[in-house]
């Protein structure tokens, strides 16, 4: 489970350990992440934490190594972390744009890929990619967050056409705004102001929590939430068109 030190990594972790389900933390936060594990194993699971740069490819295969060199085995993997940046792109800085892609597309192939064999093994094993609306349907200032989140949807809905059902489960999560620490510390750029989003176009990470452990029990193959985000894609792919120019000039006026 990476991404597990805060907001809907955090909100999943616990719901897992409620259900009785050991876990391995994965996350660059090393304070937040012991302090979830705390909370966790107060649920009688076992738990392991490991501190992990997602960006850095060599830190992540030391990271499934010593993982299997632990439990030999995985059920289930749950990619959460994720970066996001508000700004024209042609400002955006080009180590942070490298750095998005990584951690919110590479990284999740490249444990997938790693974890592949010993999931494979497993009579019942799942993958849960927790991507975005904005990987369903587009938006303004968010190009290399979107990026991410698009391709991460398409590898995840590829993965379930290739090993779903008959050999593991893969859901692929789709959230619209949740209300979390990214939603508010986002980074963005100079110049730009932070809007704040209604309160009823967002939800809680209980609930998005809630959502993933039913999509594994019901080995669902998308999930998208809460009912604002499913108004945006539903739009998307009635009315692209109408949708295009509202994001594009409809925005600005």
């Amino acid at each position: 489970m990476t991404g597990s030190s805060s907001g809907i990594g955090r909100s999943i972790t616990i719901a897992l350990a409620r259900e009785g389900v050991d876990l391995y933390l994965v996350d660059i936060d090393g304070i937040n992440l012991e302090a979830v594990a705390r909370e966790a194993r107060s649920y009688d699971v076992e738990v392991v934490t490991a501190i992990c740069d997602l960006s850095q490819t060599v830190q992540i295969t030391a990271t499934v190594n010593a993982l299997l060199s632990r439990w030999g085995r995985l059920d289930i993997l749950i990619n959460s972390a994720g970066l996001a940046y508000y700004g024209p792109w042609e400002t955006m800085p080009a180590a942070l744009q490298e750095e998005i892609l990584t951690v919110n597309l590479l990284a999740p192939i490249q444990l997938v890929r790693e974890l592949l064999p010993s999931l494979l093994a497993q009579d019942e094993a799942h993958i849960v990619n927790i991507a975005s609306i904005f990987g369903l349907a587009s938006m303004r200032k968010g190009l290399m967050y979107q990026t991410s989140k698009f391709g991460l949807s398409g590898f995840s809905m590829a993965l379930n056409a290739e090993f779903g059902r008959r050999r593991f489960g893969v859901t692929t999560l789709c959230p619209g705004f949740v209300r979390t620490p990214m939603l508010y510390t986002t980074s963005i750029a100079a110049g730009q102001r932070r809007h704040e989003v209604p309160a009823w176009a967002t939800t809680n990470v209980e609930d998005i929590a809630n959502a993933t452990i039913r999509a594994i029990y019901k080995n669902r193959a998308l999930v998208v939430i809460p009912l604002a985000a499913k108004l945006i894609w539903w739009l998307t792919r009635i009315a692209p068109n109408g949708v295009a120019w509202l994001m594009r000039e409809g925005w600005r006026k």
